[in-house]
């Protein structure tokens, strides 16, 4: 089942729990209608680089397309934080005619009986749950800032330098 978005007003990521025990969220707001998923870290991670280098490649492609905005978000989550489903695969492209940056999202499936970690696996295409959205480059630049201190919130100090 896709679920498409795509006027998001809010795009961000946040955690539940303490460091060395959070659990990521992403989560967006498009009119009514609040969606939080929940990753791993590096999810986050890995998507928060990935929409940094899109970003680079668009300005480089585009030098006289606007400069995208740096606003912090500083909100919390936005509550009830309902887990609609965990996030396996994330798919990012860069739509060209209506300038903005598509992000799909597709549930992992992980069966109760299944507690191997490695026997996870991605539903059937078809059976998937999956949400599609499209953010603005400024949307994409503000969640790139904000995946940043987030993840970084979690690291303990060195235990010999105290950095």
């Amino acid at each position: 089942m896709l679920r498409t978005f795509e006027e998001v007003s809010r795009f961000t990521v946040g955690t539940i729990g303490v460091p060395g025990d959070r659990t990521f969220f992403l989560q967006f707001r498009s009119q009514n209608t609040l969606i939080s998923t929940s990753l791993e870290k590096s999810q986050v991670a890995a998507l928060s680089e990935r929409l940094n280098f899109m970003l680079r490649e668009i300005r480089a492609i585009h030098p006289l397309s606007p400069k995208p905005v740096l606003v912090r978000d500083s909100l919390p989550l936005e509550i009830p934080v309902l887990d609609e489903f965990r996030v396996g695969s994330i798919a990012i492209f860069y739509d060209e005619s209506n300038e903005r940056i598509q992000i799909d999202l597709r549930e992992i499936n992980s069966s109760e009986e299944d507690e191997d970690e490695d026997e996870i696996q991605l539903q059937p295409f078809s059976d998937a749950q999956m949400i599609r959205l499209f953010i603005s480059p400024t949307q994409a630049r503000i969640f790139h800032d904000r995946a940043e201190l987030v993840i970084a919130a979690g690291r303990q100090p060195c235990p010999f330098c105290g950095r």
